[in-house]
């Protein structure tokens, strides 16, 4: 790309901490509901971030989708967090060590506090694993450690975690999001606001008492989520004042919007703007190759689509290279199964389903479809979504498939693909943690249909074992039991991997120190308005 590219490493030790998310910062005059200023007009310091949709939640446990992690990875931190090259480094914890095969040693920081002024210790890390843990709350992200029994507090710094196998990818889990560490006392006035009848998450998602790089200001759903620096924050303290994300869900406008400094920066930069930013000197790109997946998924629980040979006629119509290189301009990977290359479980021998019309049409004349049939497609609000959706609707026309394409903001599209009422679906998966029990166990074991990841509610019985026995194996089994299983799933086709997305994001050029995790999210705690 041209001018004012952002290098792309990352570095070591990062001050918002996890794979996670959090978006930009803040400008100057985005308004409330009430039509008040939100922000101070001349407090260059303030950063605004344009961001498509709105956090669902500010209970770290209680989502597990995109603009929910980013904005809470600003407020939590996690054990342990992955960098540019998802190597492991620490974060909460000291170290976090296997002692035996199913009990994990994690040594803690003795210098951290919450936002509330109460110290992290043992005791709060036991608190966080049972309230995830707890079939009360449901957590969406339990299933990452349910194979955890037992939380043993050794001292006030030190805690044994046992399992109730061999878990490999423990450590990673604690990477996710969904390991952000709150504050006891907000999950026990969590717990009595349950006792009187509320939603669990209900007093923390109003409440986030993390002890992260910035507090929460202000949230007025639908519009923005502002986030101020935490001045006694126990890592280096955060160069910008405030972070403000700004929900501006159409991408022309979000371009807008960095074109007149409205937002210093925007998420989810479409590709075909591309052009466009680079040819503004006052701006520019960062980029970053990523471990996500986007893809067309099916409800194999519904008809036709739970007749593996349709599913299959459907991935022989869909030209992968016509959707990256007509509408990303070339921004993404053509994904030959579930796992991008940088994850570890990915495999180069995976036999990928290859576009084949004639033989599609044949596969739905078996089925019983050889006029093809009528289906409807559900995509979430964007431009990209909307160009994906409407190129795929072509290309299947030509097999006889005639798409209607349902297209639903945030909030309804989650309601409706995490409760099967869908036909087909554009959808998206990043592999926070790096490893391929994140990339494969949420999105294909028949436990987890649902809001927990497995969103085409494919069950298979095969992969299911295969995924369990790749949890507690070792290296070199893992990645031959993944493998397998890849392949497998590639031949039921629940799905049609599509591409690995090139995360991109547009700044001001006066914006430095800037990055981009590979699962998507920002790191903001380094962030600098030169």
């Amino acid at each position: 790309m041209k001018k004012g590219f952002l290098s792309l490493l990352f570095l070591t030790a990062i001050a918002v901490g996890t794979a996670c998310a959090s978006d930009d910062a803040g400008e100057l005059g985005s308004e409330t509901n009430n039509g008040e200023n939100t922000e101070s007009a001349d407090n260059a310091n303030d950063l605004t971030i344009g961001v498509p949709s709105d956090a669902q939640t500010l209970d770290p446990q209680g989502g597990n989708e995109h603009a929910t992690l980013n904005v809470g990875r600003t407020i939590y931190d996690t054990l342990v967090f992955t960098d540019g090259s998802m190597d492991m480094h620490m974060r909460l914890a000291e170290s976090f060590e296997q002692i035996e095969d199913t009990t994990w040693e994690v040594e803690l920081r003795e210098d951290v506090q919450f936002h509330d002024g109460s110290d992290f210790n043992a005791e709060a890390v036991k608190v966080n694993i049972e309230r995830l843990l707890d079939p009360d709350v449901a957590s969406p992200v339990s299933f990452m450690f349910d194979m955890i029994t037992d939380v043993e507090v050794v001292d006030d710094y030190t805690v044994h975690i046992h399992t109730d196998i061999p878990f490999a990818p423990l450590r990673a889990h604690f990477a996710h999001p969904g390991g952000h560490m709150i504050a006891p006392s907000a999950i026990e006035a969590d717990y009595e606001a349950m006792e009187d009848g509320a939603e669990p998450g209900s007093y923390i998602n109003q409440n986030p008492i993390g002890t992260g790089a910035f507090t929460l200001e202000d949230w007025n759903p639908g519009e923005f989520v502002k986030v101020t620096k935490n001045e006694d924050y126990w890592g280096d303290v955060a160069n910008v004042d405030s972070i403000t994300f700004k929900v501006v869900p159409e991408d022309n406008t979000r371009v807008a919007e960095l074109e007149t400094n409205s937002s210093q920066m925007i998420s989810h930069l479409n590709p075909d703007f591309m052009s466009r930013v680079e040819g503004n000197d006052d701006l520019k790109i960062a980029t970053q190759e990523s471990v996500s997946l986007f893809y067309l998924g099916f409800n194999v629980e519904q008809e036709p689509f739970d007749d593996p040979q349709v599913r299959t006629a459907i991935s022989k119509a869909v030209d992968k290279e016509a959707i990256i290189d007509g509408l990303l301009n070339g921004a993404g990977l053509p994904a030959k199964g579930p796992l991008a290359p940088p994850v570890f479980g990915s495999s180069d021998d995976i036999k990928a389903i290859e576009k084949d019309l004639e033989e599609a049409r044949e596969l739905l004349a078996d089925a019983g479809y050889p006029d093809g049939f009528e289906a409807t497609l559900t995509v979430e609000t964007s431009q990209i979504g909307s160009d994906v959706a409407e190129n795929i609707q072509a290309q299947l026309e030509e097999i006889g498939i005639d798409l209607d394409i349902e297209t639903l903001e945030r909030g309804a599209y989650v309601d409706v693909v995490t409760n099967a009422r869908q036909d087909m679906f554009l959808g998206s998966w990043g592999t926070v943690t790096g490893d391929a029990d994140y990339g494969l166990y949420p999105m294909f074991h028949s436990s987890n249909h649902g809001i927990a990841g497995n969103r085409t509610f494919y069950a298979n019985e095969e992969v299911d074992a295969l995924l369990e026995e790749a949890r507690s194996g070792t290296e070199e089994e893992r990645l031959a039991l993944y493998h397998d299983a890849q392949q497998l799933i590639v031949e039921d086709a629940p799905m049609v991997p599509l591409y690995h997305t090139e995360h991109m994001a547009g700044l001001q050029d006066n914006i430095e120190d800037f990055y981009i995790h590979p699962s998507s999210f920002f790191y903001l705690g380094d962030v600098n308005v030169q």
